[in-house]
């Protein structure tokens, strides 16, 4: 199996409904629409061909340039039979971060979506226990989006001058 062979089953199932296929470092990476999230990760799953059957890993990206589509979920699944790895990908507004969650399919969705609600702000719908897993309850805000500064521009021990430049 290649990537070629999974990019032909999953466009004769979704059509032209999974896009954007790219190969970075020979890693196959799609996307789709977010509100069909769970049927090609379903499919993933039970195509007795593709197994993708193994969640290595999930989070977000805050792009916030991209208007309409300011956060990505990344899936990296696994095909432990084959030893195959693929990248897949869903962006939403963040203004209505809202994805279904993917815990009855795979258990180890279950905290990693916890963490990426907890730093990007993603919601879940569905999740059994969405709340902070690492941050603090009464914290408002999500720390991992590029909503701030790197620096405090106004810090003094920051001044170009105390560094001879």
């Amino acid at each position: 199996m290649d990537n070629a062979f999974i990019k032909q089953r999953l466009t004769a199932q979704f059509g032209d409904q999974v896009s954007h296929f790219e190969e970075p470092y020979g890693m196959l990476t799609f996307e789709s629409p977010k509100d069909l999230n769970l049927k090609i990760l379903q499919f993933l799953y039970d195509d007795p061909e593709l197994r993708f059957q193994f969640m290595t890993d999930l989070t977000a990206v805050h792009y916030p340039n991209e208007i309409g589509r300011e956060l990505a979920i990344v899936y990296h699944l696994h095909n432990l039979v084959d030893n195959i790895r693929i990248r897949y990908k869903v962006f939403t507004d963040i203004q209505k971060p809202d994805v279904f969650t993917a815990t009855k399919l795979f258990s180890a969705a279950n905290w990693m979506e916890r963490e990426t609600y907890d730093f990007y702000g993603v919601n879940f719908v569905g999740h059994p226990n969405l709340k902070r897993i690492l941050n603090v309850d009464e914290m408002n805000y999500f720390p991992m989006r590029k909503e701030y500064p790197l620096e405090d521009q106004t810090r003094v021990d920051k001044d170009d001058a105390m560094f001879g430049r």
